[in-house]
């Protein structure tokens, strides 16, 4: 018997769409992260990008638990002495609330190039208009 191998050229990418409003962030994520990665497919290979495209809007109005949004801090450094910059949740939810999704997915897929490929095809927008009408994407639910 031989082993089926996925050709991504050949694999069929759906487009799918992701209303975030009123959801909780990790949860979202987390399904978002298993379409990107094509977890939900038979034909799921860990070393081939198998994912479909994802379209999540309305992140501003996403929710979270806890205390997260003023817990949680994100940090980003630009490998000069001393220029360690933090941001709460809350402040980024105000200035950038499409990062805020797009940090926790990247952090659910794999890292490296593979992982880098398949962060392309998120595409997050913190209102609800977004341009791909024209690939008549389909509602995921969860």
């Amino acid at each position: 018997m031989k082993t089926y191998m996925p050709n991504p050229d050949k694999l069929e990418k759906k487009w799918y769409i992701v209303d975030a409003s009123g959801l909780v962030l990790g949860r979202v994520a987390s399904e978002v992260a298993k379409v990107l990665r094509g977890k939900n497919k038979p034909e799921f290979t860990p070393n081939v990008d198998t994912g479909d495209y994802v379209v999540v809007i309305n992140a501003e109005k996403i929710k979270v638990t806890g205390k997260k949004l003023d817990q949680k801090i994100y940090y980003r450094h630009s490998d000069y002495v001393g220029s360690l910059k933090e941001t709460t949740l809350k402040e980024l939810l105000e200035k950038h609330p499409e990062r805020a999704i797009e940090f926790a997915v990247k952090g659910m897929l794999p890292s490296g190039p593979l992982g880098r490929k398949m962060l392309t095809k998120l595409h997050v927008y913190a209102g609800a208009e977004h341009p791909h009408a024209a690939q008549k994407p389909e509602v995921l639910t969860f």
